[in-house]
């Protein structure tokens, strides 16, 4: 039974990447197709084991499925999802999926975070710009990895919440201010790497232009169907592009909701 499910569930993921999912003996499951930017997720109940942790989620959810960076591995350890899930989504802090936040929002599912931080692969001197803060929960694990941090948030409340929540933290070394993501930060450019969490329909020029050389950008593109893209720019006008895996993040948005940040 457990590899007839193996085989019925590898058909669910188109590429070799997504098919790396282990299924422990005392896993009892149901497939289903979760809202957000994430591929069909997990529903799982543990026998015997406790209760699901942020540890777990990054052994089973990540780990399993082929995320390998030991930095990436490390800063999600150091990031507890639970504190960037809103309070009525405790219970499902560690869920296989992405989980609705506020403002039509959400905080995307561990495996695409894990996998996008790896993709971005950001060193310890870079300094990387973020589209779309969200939570923060992306924010805090890139600001483990980097030198600093920039990270736009279209929406003034989304991006003031992200600010105190990353603050009481202790992320001394994270810029969140309130902008149109499509216009990045042409005042702090260039940036070593660039990542942006959601989808426009086509490469953003702009932040491409805002790139070092090298540098790199993860960006899901599309609209109907959405393709996770890394770019990488390796001369003044030379770029390289290679796609990872399908998925499905909200539309970015031009402009902003309310008064930009400054």
């Amino acid at each position: 039974m457990r590899r007839l499910l193996q085989g019925a569930l590898g058909s669910l993921f188109p590429s070799d990447h997504d098919r790396r999912v282990a299924f422990p003996q005392d896993w009892c499951f149901t497939v289903n197709q979760s809202q957000g930017d994430t591929m069909p997720s997990f529903s799982t109940k543990w026998f015997g084991r406790g209760p699901m942790t942020n540890e777990r989620m990054i052994a089973e959810q990540i780990e399993a499925r082929g995320v390998r960076s030991p930095r990436v591995l490390a800063a999600m350890r150091n990031v507890d999802r639970a504190l960037f899930v809103p309070a009525a989504r405790q219970s499902e802090a560690y869920a296989d999926a992405a989980l609705p936040t506020t403002l039509g929002q959400t905080i995307s599912q561990p495996y695409i975070v894990g996998l996008m931080t790896e993709l971005l692969d950001p060193q310890p001197a870079d300094k990387v710009l973020e589209i779309g803060t969200g939570t923060g929960y992306q924010t805090a694990i890139l600001a483990r990895l980097c030198r600093e941090v920039w990270s736009i948030e279209r929406l003034p409340s989304l991006a003031d919440e992200a600010r105190s929540r990353l603050e009481r933290l202790g992320y001394a070394n994270v810029h969140v201010l309130c902008g149109d993501g499509y216009a990045g930060l042409p005042g702090e450019a260039p940036f070593q790497r660039i990542m942006v969490t959601a989808a426009p329909p086509e490469e953003p020029e702009t932040l491409r232009a805002q790139l070092a050389v090298p540098g790199r950008m993860v960006v899901p593109l599309g609209e109907t169907e959405q393709e996770l893209i890394v770019i990488q720019r390796i001369g003044p006008a030379e770029y390289s592009r290679r796609v990872s895996i399908p998925v499905r993040f909200v539309p970015m948005v031009h402009g902003t909701a309310g008064p930009s940040a400054t």
